[in-house]
């Protein structure tokens, strides 16, 4: 229940996490700027050229998610300061519970750098890109990573989705990179399926991990309501991605034959 979790929320709330209000701005502004706004603004206006902005921000995003997985699998494969059976957040003056905090408010800032991936689409007007697949696992990501931090706490089971998706991230902007650097080389880059297959398998280890937590680990304190809606949200998430697998890379090649 929250009255028997309420004591993992922080007691001193970093930047943007105190209210919902902050996050629910963001989330508002995107929504109306990618899905209106946006395209209004740049009816009459020829595509941004942003390739300088663009190797900049992916090679950040590289490197940001890079690190951040470099620490998450260290501390949690290497080091194992978590019991993989219940990961459940540190309680306050654990030695590893600064640690906890920070890297999970570094993945939180992430997810609202993210969402400039969508910005950038618009302003290059690069329409198609802008799916209802791509809206949604942005703002899901950024809401559900706030709502656990807000009220139920840093860390738990959230390490794993972070590692997890941290190490795709790094692959995925690594690739968006060498798009941007080499614009020819884009039609040959062979491994842009792969990384939709990453993301599948990443949700699919998500669920699993869900799954087992949820019945083989009934004593976990960490609330069964978060593992149902991480797993709800997996099967979502490869639905859409399968969904989005099939139409590109199974049907667009039988097309071409």
């Amino acid at each position: 229940s929250f009255e028997k979790n309420k004591i993992h929320t922080d007691p001193h709330p970093l930047p943007l996490t105190n209210s919902p209000w902050p996050t629910l701005l963001i989330l508002g502004v995107y929504a109306l700027f990618v899905l209106k706004l946006g395209k209004l603004y740049m009816q009459k206006r020829q595509p941004y050229n942003l390739r300088k902005l663009l190797m900049c921000y992916n090679l950040g995003q590289v490197a940001y998610n890079g690190l951040f997985f470099g620490i998450t699998f260290y501390n949690l494969i290497i080091k194992q300061i978590c019991n993989w059976r219940c990961m459940e957040p540190f309680p306050f003056g654990h030695e590893h519970k600064n640690l906890e905090r920070y890297v999970h408010y570094a993945y939180f800032i992430n997810k609202i750098l993210d969402l400039l991936d969508t910005v950038f689409f618009v302003l290059r007007k690069s329409y198609k890109q802008i799916s209802f697949l791509h809206v949604y696992h942005h703002v899901m990501m950024c809401c559900g990573c706030y709502l656990v931090m807000r009220f139920y706490g840093t860390g738990g089971h959230l390490n794993f989705v972070g590692m997890l998706n941290s190490l795709v991230h790094t692959v995925m902007y690594f690739y968006y990179f060498l798009s941007a650097y080499y614009p020819g080389l884009k039609a040959s880059l062979w491994w842009k399926k792969y990384i939709t297959i990453s993301q599948l398998m990443q949700f699919l280890m998500l669920f699993s991990y869900a799954a087992y937590i949820l019945v083989f680990s009934r004593d976990c304190g960490y609330p069964a309501c978060l593992l149902l809606v991480q797993i709800v949200q997996a099967v979502i998430m490869i639905y859409m991605f399968g969904n989005f697998y099939v139409k590109t890379y199974v049907q667009a090649k039988k097309k071409q034959q």
